[in-house]
Protein backbone atom coordinates (compact mmCIF):
# COMPACT_ATOMS: atom_id res chain seq x y z
CA UNK A 1 0.00 0.00 0.00
CA UNK A 2 1.26 3.49 -0.92
CA UNK A 3 1.42 6.25 1.86
CA UNK A 4 1.38 9.96 1.27
CA UNK A 5 1.04 12.76 3.45
CA UNK A 6 0.82 16.63 2.41
CA UNK A 7 2.88 18.98 4.48
CA UNK A 8 0.15 21.92 5.67
CA UNK A 9 1.77 25.11 3.91
CA UNK A 10 1.37 27.85 6.17
CA UNK A 11 1.62 31.58 5.48
CA UNK A 12 2.00 35.29 7.21
CA UNK A 13 -1.06 36.90 6.13
CA UNK A 14 -4.34 35.26 6.15
CA UNK A 15 -4.97 35.74 2.29
CA UNK A 16 -2.41 33.45 1.76
CA UNK A 17 -3.33 31.33 3.94
CA UNK A 18 -6.78 31.02 2.69
CA UNK A 19 -5.46 30.51 -1.20
CA UNK A 20 -2.99 27.58 -0.25
CA UNK A 21 -5.48 26.21 1.55
CA UNK A 22 -7.68 26.38 -1.36
CA UNK A 23 -5.38 24.45 -3.76
CA UNK A 24 -4.48 21.63 -1.46
CA UNK A 25 -8.44 21.12 -1.24
CA UNK A 26 -8.03 21.03 -5.37
CA UNK A 27 -5.62 18.39 -5.18
CA UNK A 28 -7.21 16.35 -2.68
CA UNK A 29 -9.16 14.53 -5.31
CA UNK A 30 -6.56 13.97 -7.72
CA UNK A 31 -4.44 12.78 -4.79
CA UNK A 32 -6.98 10.15 -3.86
CA UNK A 33 -7.27 8.94 -7.68
CA UNK A 34 -3.81 8.36 -8.48
CA UNK A 35 -3.66 6.55 -4.88
CA UNK A 36 -7.13 4.38 -5.80
CA UNK A 37 -5.19 3.91 -9.68
CA UNK A 38 -1.95 2.52 -8.00
CA UNK A 39 -3.85 0.57 -5.56
CA UNK A 40 -6.04 -0.73 -8.59
CA UNK A 41 -3.01 -1.78 -10.47
CA UNK A 42 -1.22 -3.52 -7.56
CA UNK A 43 -4.49 -5.60 -7.48
CA UNK A 44 -4.40 -6.23 -10.96
CA UNK A 45 -0.77 -7.57 -10.36
CA UNK A 46 -1.36 -9.62 -7.85
CA UNK A 47 -4.43 -11.30 -9.73
CA UNK A 48 -2.26 -12.70 -11.91
CA UNK A 49 -0.45 -15.09 -8.93
CA UNK A 50 -1.75 -18.18 -7.46
CA UNK A 51 -0.64 -20.24 -5.91
CA UNK A 52 2.74 -18.18 -5.46
CA UNK A 53 2.83 -17.79 -9.25
CA UNK A 54 2.07 -17.02 -12.63
CA UNK A 55 -0.98 -18.04 -13.89
CA UNK A 56 -1.66 -20.38 -17.20
CA UNK A 57 1.30 -20.51 -19.39
CA UNK A 58 3.27 -18.11 -17.51
CA UNK A 59 3.71 -20.61 -14.49
CA UNK A 60 3.59 -24.33 -14.27
CA UNK A 61 -0.31 -24.74 -14.46
CA UNK A 62 -0.52 -24.11 -18.24
CA UNK A 63 -3.96 -24.76 -19.55
CA UNK A 64 -6.58 -25.95 -17.19
CA UNK A 65 -7.80 -29.51 -18.72
CA UNK A 66 -11.62 -29.90 -17.34
CA UNK A 67 -12.25 -33.09 -18.57
CA UNK A 68 -12.30 -36.90 -17.56
CA UNK A 69 -9.59 -37.82 -15.15
CA UNK A 70 -6.91 -40.83 -16.26
CA UNK A 71 -7.68 -43.17 -13.57
CA UNK A 72 -5.17 -46.12 -14.58
CA UNK A 73 -2.51 -43.74 -14.98
CA UNK A 74 -3.32 -42.02 -11.41
CA UNK A 75 -2.83 -45.42 -9.65
CA UNK A 76 -0.37 -46.83 -11.65
CA UNK A 77 1.69 -43.54 -10.58
CA UNK A 78 0.79 -43.51 -7.11
CA UNK A 79 1.22 -47.66 -6.61
CA UNK A 80 4.91 -47.04 -8.71
CA UNK A 81 5.95 -44.70 -5.59
CA UNK A 82 4.78 -46.98 -3.03
CA UNK A 83 1.22 -47.88 -1.34
CA UNK A 84 -1.38 -45.64 -1.75
CA UNK A 85 -0.99 -42.57 1.28
CA UNK A 86 2.63 -43.54 1.46
CA UNK A 87 3.98 -42.44 -1.86
CA UNK A 88 7.66 -41.70 -2.45
CA UNK A 89 8.40 -39.31 -5.30
CA UNK A 90 12.21 -41.11 -5.22
CA UNK A 91 10.85 -44.65 -5.76
CA UNK A 92 8.29 -43.89 -8.29
CA UNK A 93 11.04 -42.13 -10.29
CA UNK A 94 13.55 -45.08 -10.19
CA UNK A 95 10.24 -47.57 -11.16
CA UNK A 96 9.43 -45.17 -14.19
CA UNK A 97 13.07 -44.87 -14.99
CA UNK A 98 15.26 -46.90 -13.40
CA UNK A 99 18.06 -46.90 -11.14
CA UNK A 100 20.52 -45.56 -13.12
CA UNK A 101 18.35 -42.14 -14.70
CA UNK A 102 16.94 -42.01 -11.20
CA UNK A 103 19.88 -40.65 -9.02
CA UNK A 104 21.68 -38.55 -11.73
CA UNK A 105 17.71 -37.19 -12.18
CA UNK A 106 18.18 -37.02 -8.48
CA UNK A 107 21.72 -35.41 -8.52
CA UNK A 108 20.94 -32.94 -11.14
CA UNK A 109 17.87 -31.31 -9.45
CA UNK A 110 19.76 -30.95 -6.01
CA UNK A 111 22.65 -29.35 -8.24
CA UNK A 112 20.44 -27.03 -10.13
CA UNK A 113 17.74 -25.85 -7.21
CA UNK A 114 20.23 -26.51 -4.23
CA UNK A 115 19.98 -29.24 -1.56
CA UNK A 116 17.15 -27.10 0.72
CA UNK A 117 14.62 -26.29 -2.45
CA UNK A 118 15.20 -30.12 -3.74
CA UNK A 119 14.30 -31.54 -0.37
CA UNK A 120 11.07 -28.98 -0.01
CA UNK A 121 9.88 -30.78 -3.34
CA UNK A 122 10.31 -34.15 -2.55
CA UNK A 123 7.96 -33.08 0.53
CA UNK A 124 5.49 -31.40 -0.78
CA UNK A 125 5.54 -33.78 -4.26
CA UNK A 126 5.09 -36.32 -1.86
CA UNK A 127 1.78 -34.76 -0.14
CA UNK A 128 0.39 -33.68 -3.14
CA UNK A 129 -0.20 -37.00 -4.34
CA UNK A 130 -1.02 -38.73 -0.91
CA UNK A 131 -3.64 -35.62 -0.62
CA UNK A 132 -5.09 -36.25 -4.00
CA UNK A 133 -5.89 -39.43 -3.14
CA UNK A 134 -7.44 -38.97 0.50
CA UNK A 135 -9.69 -36.32 -1.66
CA UNK A 136 -10.51 -38.61 -4.44
CA UNK A 137 -10.88 -41.72 -1.92
CA UNK A 138 -13.57 -39.18 0.17
CA UNK A 139 -15.48 -38.33 -2.47
CA UNK A 140 -15.87 -41.91 -4.38
CA UNK A 141 -14.15 -42.49 -6.64
CA UNK A 142 -12.82 -46.02 -7.21
CA UNK A 143 -10.10 -46.47 -8.96
CA UNK A 144 -9.08 -49.58 -11.34
CA UNK A 145 -6.55 -52.11 -10.79
CA UNK A 146 -3.39 -50.54 -11.56
CA UNK A 147 -1.97 -52.24 -15.24
CA UNK A 148 1.05 -49.53 -16.41
CA UNK A 149 4.10 -49.94 -15.50
CA UNK A 150 8.10 -48.63 -16.23
CA UNK A 151 8.76 -46.82 -18.96
CA UNK A 152 5.15 -47.06 -20.56
CA UNK A 153 3.75 -45.68 -17.72
CA UNK A 154 6.53 -42.80 -17.42
CA UNK A 155 5.77 -41.82 -21.31
CA UNK A 156 2.02 -41.49 -20.64
CA UNK A 157 2.24 -39.36 -17.18
CA UNK A 158 4.60 -36.88 -19.29
CA UNK A 159 1.60 -37.14 -22.15
CA UNK A 160 -1.00 -36.29 -19.62
CA UNK A 161 1.27 -32.58 -19.11
CA UNK A 162 1.53 -31.66 -22.68
CA UNK A 163 0.30 -28.26 -23.60
CA UNK A 164 1.28 -27.46 -27.09
CA UNK A 165 4.20 -29.87 -26.40
CA UNK A 166 5.78 -28.29 -23.34
CA UNK A 167 5.23 -29.98 -20.15
CA UNK A 168 2.60 -28.27 -17.37
CA UNK A 169 2.32 -29.81 -13.79
CA UNK A 170 -0.60 -28.49 -13.60
CA UNK A 171 -2.05 -29.87 -16.62
CA UNK A 172 -0.97 -33.24 -15.54
CA UNK A 173 -2.52 -33.06 -12.53
CA UNK A 174 -5.75 -31.96 -13.80
CA UNK A 175 -5.65 -35.14 -16.67
CA UNK A 176 -4.49 -37.43 -13.49
CA UNK A 177 -6.87 -36.58 -10.82
CA UNK A 178 -9.73 -33.66 -12.50
CA UNK A 179 -9.18 -29.61 -12.16
CA UNK A 180 -10.75 -29.60 -8.77
CA UNK A 181 -8.94 -32.24 -6.65
CA UNK A 182 -6.03 -30.36 -8.17
CA UNK A 183 -7.04 -27.28 -6.68
CA UNK A 184 -8.45 -28.37 -4.18
CA UNK A 185 -4.75 -29.86 -2.82
CA UNK A 186 -3.10 -27.37 -4.23
CA UNK A 187 -4.77 -25.02 -1.51
CA UNK A 188 -4.33 -27.36 0.79
CA UNK A 189 -0.56 -27.31 0.35
CA UNK A 190 -0.50 -23.16 0.74
CA UNK A 191 -2.25 -23.76 3.74
CA UNK A 192 0.14 -26.71 4.88
CA UNK A 193 3.71 -25.27 3.51
CA UNK A 194 2.95 -21.72 2.02
CA UNK A 195 2.71 -20.72 -1.64
CA UNK A 196 6.20 -20.21 -1.93
CA UNK A 197 6.37 -23.80 -1.84
CA UNK A 198 3.81 -24.61 -3.52
CA UNK A 199 5.41 -22.78 -6.61
CA UNK A 200 8.70 -24.37 -5.79
CA UNK A 201 7.13 -27.70 -5.79
CA UNK A 202 5.74 -26.72 -9.62
CA UNK A 203 9.00 -24.73 -11.17
CA UNK A 204 10.96 -28.29 -10.52
CA UNK A 205 8.32 -30.47 -11.18
CA UNK A 206 8.28 -28.55 -14.64
CA UNK A 207 12.44 -29.41 -15.04
CA UNK A 208 11.98 -33.37 -13.80
CA UNK A 209 9.06 -33.93 -16.33
CA UNK A 210 11.20 -32.90 -19.07
CA UNK A 211 14.42 -34.34 -18.26
CA UNK A 212 12.49 -37.82 -17.48
CA UNK A 213 10.79 -36.98 -21.15
CA UNK A 214 14.50 -36.23 -22.94
CA UNK A 215 15.89 -39.43 -20.75
CA UNK A 216 13.09 -41.61 -22.99
CA UNK A 217 14.20 -40.20 -25.67
CA UNK A 218 10.45 -37.73 -25.92
CA UNK A 219 13.07 -35.22 -27.70
CA UNK A 220 10.24 -33.11 -28.92
CA UNK A 221 8.81 -32.17 -25.58
CA UNK A 222 9.91 -28.30 -24.13
CA UNK A 223 10.79 -26.96 -21.52
CA UNK A 224 8.48 -24.73 -19.34
CA UNK A 225 9.52 -21.11 -18.94
CA UNK A 226 8.96 -21.54 -15.34
CA UNK A 227 11.36 -23.86 -14.35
Amino acid sequence: MIKQALVPLFAASALLAATVGAGAQSMAPMHGMKSHMMMHKSSMSMSHMEHGMPTGKAGADGISYLGKPDLQAAISLVTAGGAPGHFSIAKALTALAGDTVADAEIAKLTKQYGKTRFMSFVTVQNYTVNDAVKIATNAGVKFPKPTMHGKALAATVVKLGLEDGTYYEGVQLDHLVTHAIHEHVMDDIDQKYGTAADANYHRIADQAHYDLAHALGMSNVKLASYH
